[in-house]
């Protein structure tokens, strides 16, 4: 079924058709072992790091919860993303009970903000 949709996205032309899984795992391994089950484990990392490689440089990872492991597992890897991809512009959000609105609006209009600054320094260069 993942062929088929990934076919059809490629056809329409409309979107960037996702990576297949196996790729997804592949780039996550250079940053994290696909054994890792904690958190989001690998998938986080693999799946960011695809969108890197597709073009995409800025990225909210909106979680639904805080838990510990995903902030130990998959926070812990932004650093390594961002030092093998330094333009990349990564932002976690979590948002749960315990998460201010501020903070998380904060937070994204931060990661916005540098997003244009990039933008512009690109532009002048």
């Amino acid at each position: 079924m993942q062929k088929t949709f990934r076919d059809m996205v490629k056809k329409e032309g409309t979107f960037i058709a996702p990576d297949d899984f196996s790729e997804v795992i592949d780039n996550g391994k250079a940053f994290i072992d696909p054994g890792v089950k904690m958190g989001e484990g690998w998938l986080l990392t693999g799946e960011v790091v695809s969108l890197i490689k597709s073009g995409v440089t800025n990225v909210i990872s909106a979680q639904p919860f805080g838990c510990l492991p995903n902030h130990i597992v998959a926070k812990g890897m932004v650093r390594k993303i961002k030092d093998e991809y330094p333009t990349a512009n990564i932002v976690a959000i979590d948002y749960d009970p315990s998460a201010s609105k501020v903070n998380q609006e904060n937070r994204i209009r931060l990661m916005l903000a540098n997003a244009k600054l990039s933008e512009e320094m690109k532009a002048s260069v």
